[in-house]
């Protein structure tokens, strides 16, 4: 994984969500999914062309219950974007770069 995509915890979600400059995009995901794995690249080239407009976090569902459960993720990948700490914006499955840049584009 990236330097440029911080990865999340139960214990470190609201902190660093709250504490953010910038829009934070979260992606839900597992090592077991496959469309996970798909968008991931995605997210990395993402995480390094927007530097200071977004910022890229991950959080596996399988190690953090607690915020999964919060935020109702039932299907991965869920991208949130969380402007501000509160959720702005949320995509379910796996989406190419240009669709899911134009989707965050309003919040950014």
């Amino acid at each position: 994984m990236s330097e440029k995509i911080t990865t999340l915890s139960d214990a470190t979600f609201d902190a660093h969500v709250k504490a953010a400059d910038t829009p934070v995009l979260v992606d839900f995901w597992a090592e077991w999914c496959g469309p996970c794995k798909v968008i991931a690249p995605i997210l990395e080239e993402i995480s390094s062309e927007q530097v200071g407009r977004v910022e890229i976090a991950k959080l596996n569902i399988d190690e953090n219950l607690d915020v999964t459960r919060r935020y109702d993720v039932m299907s991965i990948p869920t991208l949130i974007l969380f402007k501000d700490g509160e959720p702005a914006l949320r995509v379910v499955g796996a989406r190419g770069k240009a669709q899911l840049l134009r989707e965050l584009e309003v919040y950014l």
